[in-house]
């Protein structure tokens, strides 16, 4: 056998730069759009900068340790002496859209508060945990969804894909405002690991990356769209 008959039956490695940053080898603290295993290590009720009336659910997760040279973020940046985490982290909106009480044109009412609810059944069923949420009794949403941090936080890992709609910081680096995508009949967002005759929703960038338009490029201005409040039909409606 010659080199070349040596070389050619070498296992080709796939190069990607997808989790790298710049300058370096190592991947990225944070993590991107993609199917992933995430585990959550707290929830968060948050309103949102635009709206008063409108807010996101967000799952602050973390993906499986990463092998390798890894540098993850601080778990307390204020106590280093909790460590870092051991695989990549990322705040995860429940849904592409914020909730908020809204009445559609034909008249019928979406509430807040039941829509969340619905997305926490969602949860608690991949989680296995469906009989200690239904436990759960709460006079307004925010103590509800203190409960269900206590409840799911350090959670198990299970499969998710990750959509992201892309924006730019004022350093110029383009970053991901992850979420997960609108359950359907097509498929769904998260499931536990290792589900048989698996539902999850395959990721697709054409499909599931907003991908940041830059406009006015040639005087240096960046249009971005006001982020849309779901008016439609609910997230976790089958």
């Amino acid at each position: 056998m010659n080199n070349n008959q040596l070389i050619n039956n070498k296992k080709k490695i796939m190069l990607n730069t997808k989790d790298m940053t710049v300058g370096s080898g190592k991947a990225r603290p944070l993590m991107g759009p993609g199917n992933t295993e995430v585990r959550i290590n707290s929830i968060t009720l948050d309103q949102t900068p635009y709206d008063s009336e409108a807010w996101n659910v967000n799952l602050h997760v973390e993906t499986q340790p990463v092998e390798g040279e890894f540098e993850g973020f601080f778990r307390n940046k204020d106590n280093e002496s909790k460590g870092r985490y051991e695989g990549q982290i990322g705040r995860v909106r429940m849904g592409p859209f914020p909730y908020k009480d809204t009445t559609l044109p034909s008249g019928r009412e979406i509430s807040r508060d039941q829509e969340i609810l619905k997305g926490m059944i969602f949860l608690g069923e991949v989680l296995g945990k469906r009989d200690e949420l239904d436990s759960i009794e709460a006079d307004t949403i925010e103590v509800f969804i203190t409960e269900c941090n206590t409840l799911f936080s350090n959670s198990n890992f299970f499969n998710a894909c990750l959509a992201s709609r892309e924006w730019e910081n004022k350093e110029g680096y383009i970053n991901n405002d992850l979420y997960l995508p609108k359950l359907s009949r097509n498929g769904i967002p998260m499931e536990a690991l290792d589900t048989e005759n698996s539902r999850l929703i395959n990721f697709d960038p054409a499909l599931h990356v907003k991908v940041l338009v830059k406009k006015n490029e040639t005087n240096g201005q960046v249009t971005s769209e006001k982020p849309v409040v779901n008016a439609g039909s609910s997230d976790f409606e089958l």
